[in-house]
């Protein structure tokens, strides 16, 4: 009997073992078939990776939908917990190592001014819309809650798109404004959903506003901070260490597990992991880069892109498969008419939710950077517009964690938000993202190389405009030179405090966490 027992028992773990290792070899069979398709589409004027994942996870799904007999179209069951683990941190880190950081921080008021107070706006006007729309079309069942998620969840961008189509090297103050709003949007978003999970109550008032506001400024600062400090202390540790003298692939590995650990502490001190591991990248490519060896630096910059675009590959593959997710659209009680008012409903809101800020706020950075080279144009707002309007992989993961019980959809109504966010995930996706191809095209005919051309304004040397004050000068001149500093930082703010940023980086960040001592900030 024992003899039997053991020989069932063993059985069972073969068969969990093939149950696992299954689903996992078929995975990677076709998110390598995605690669290798995205590879033969590389130059087609319509279609980009993100798409191509989307339209061969759907066909997979259907596949699976047959082979199944129609009760499952998945191949692994998605699990938010699994993208804000292992998914989204390796795409957030390398968008900060990779940032031209020169742009990035010469643009930076713009960026912020896109990135934070228009994801507030945006959020209003989808909260306000939907609150006010849905129960006109008969959809009801969500709380205060709920309808401010809804809103932080829709402003949510993806800019894959639209970065696949522009030239870093081309147009560089687009390229910087288009990747460093969707970044910081991301992170932005992530933030005020975590500050929105705290609210109590079902009536909105000023009070529980003003603690919303108080726990996303809260979590936004100690976030960066703590983003900051881990990117130094791995600098610093390379530097002191010299791992390089022995072994490269230890340099590799404290850079990959440090960078890792900040997302890690983020989420274990109830910190915004996102803008933790974004600002980490950031000061590790800023000063860690530096202090290891020539073959790390370029293995470090092939495997953080390697491991971001596996990650960004997969979430899209699994969006196409979720689409034919069964179960949830069963649990959806909701009519066609229905259910096409609100996903249309939602598609206007995220139009008109972007247009509200795009265009005043790309206004009030033209007044506030005149003497800015190339201004931003209508035809660059309208791309800048364009460029948010897609979402993607973040909107999916919030609204799974705002509309799942245990990673399994557990209400009607929530289910229905759960297809609500997936149809228009995908509509936006791939209706927006194969016209952005021909729109770029159309608004930008010619990609002139901007740095050639148009020389971008470059950050002040020693400057009568952007003086030092000096004690040996009289106090006259002493005001004059104030009063033209202070013009000059209304004028011009992101070019004077990155002068100046400069300046005490040469002097003391560099000699301590590493990196070139230089006139010119890296790019």
């Amino acid at each position: 009997m024992d003899l039997i027992s053991g020989f069932g028992q063993s059985i069972n773990v073969a068969q969990e073992h093939a149950g696992l290792v299954v689903p996992i070899t078929v995975f990677v069979a076709v998110l390598c078939l995605c690669l290798v398709v995205g590879h033969l589409l590389e130059e087609s004027r319509w279609v980009n990776e993100s798409i191509t994942a989307i339209l061969i996870g759907g066909i997979s799904g259907i596949c699976i939908l047959v082979l199944s007999k129609g009760k499952s179209s998945h191949i692994l069951r998605f699990n938010e917990e699994l993208f804000f683990i292992y998914l989204l941190p390796p795409i957030i880190f390398n968008a900060g190592f990779q940032v031209k950081k020169k742009q990035f921080f010469q643009n930076f008021v713009t960026i912020v001014l896109f990135g934070v107070v228009g994801v507030f706006i945006s959020t209003f006007i989808i909260t306000a819309g939907s609150m006010w729309a849905f129960p006109k079309l008969g959809f009801l069942g969500l709380t205060v809650r709920d309808y401010l998620a809804v809103g932080t969840i829709f402003s949510s961008t993806d800019t894959v798109c639209t970065l696949q189509v522009l030239h870093q090297d081309e147009t560089p103050v687009l390229y910087s404004l288009v990747f460093g709003e969707g970044v910081v949007n991301d992170a932005t978003s992530v933030v005020l959903f975590n500050a929105i999970q705290k609210m109590d109550g079902t009536k909105p008032d000023m009070h529980r506003g003003l603690l919303v506001i108080g726990d996303f400024l809260y979590l936004f600062s100690t976030s960066t901070g703590l983003g900051v400090l881990v990117g130094l202390v791995t600098a610093y540790v390379l530097k002191a260490l010299h791992f390089g003298r022995h072994s490269s692939i230890r340099e590799l590995s404290i850079m990959v597990l440090m960078a890792y650990l900040s997302y890690a502490l983020a989420e274990l001190l109830e910190l915004s992991g996102i803008l933790t591991v974004f600002f980490c990248g950031i000061l590790m490519s800023h000063y860690a880069w530096y202090n290891v060896t020539e073959s790390s630096k370029i293995t470090t910059r092939h495997v953080f892109a390697m491991m971001s675009f596996i990650a960004e590959t997969f979430i899209f593959l699994y969006v196409g498969m979720d689409a034919l997710d069964i179960e949830k659209w069963k649990m959806n009680k909701m009519s066609f008419q229905t259910s096409m008012g609100i996903y249309s409903l939602l598609v206007f809101l995220i139009l008109i939710g972007r247009a509200a800020f795009v265009f005043p706020l790309s206004a009030a950075s033209n007044l506030m950077n005149k003497q800015r080279t190339r201004p931003l144009t209508l035809k660059r707002q309208i791309i800048i517009w364009w460029a948010g309007l897609i979402r993607g992989a973040v909107s999916i993961a919030l609204a799974f964690k705002q509309f799942t019980y245990s990673g399994v959809t557990w209400d009607p109504v929530y289910a229905t938000m759960i297809t609500n966010t997936i149809i228009v995930v995908l509509f936006t996706t791939l209706v927006f993202g194969f016209l952005t191809k021909p729109l770029v095209s159309y608004l930008i005919p010619h990609t002139v190389n901007e740095r050639t051309n148009h020389q971008e304004p470059k950050s002040p040397k020693e400057d009568a405009s952007l003086p030092l004050l000096s004690l040996q000068e009289s106090i006259a001149s002493n005001v004059e030179l104030a009063k033209s500093s202070l013009a000059m930082f209304v004028e011009r703010p992101a070019y004077t405090i990155h002068y100046y940023w400069r300046k005490f980086d040469n002097a003391y960040m560099r000699p301590i966490f590493g990196g070139p001592l230089s006139n010119r900030s890296e790019c």
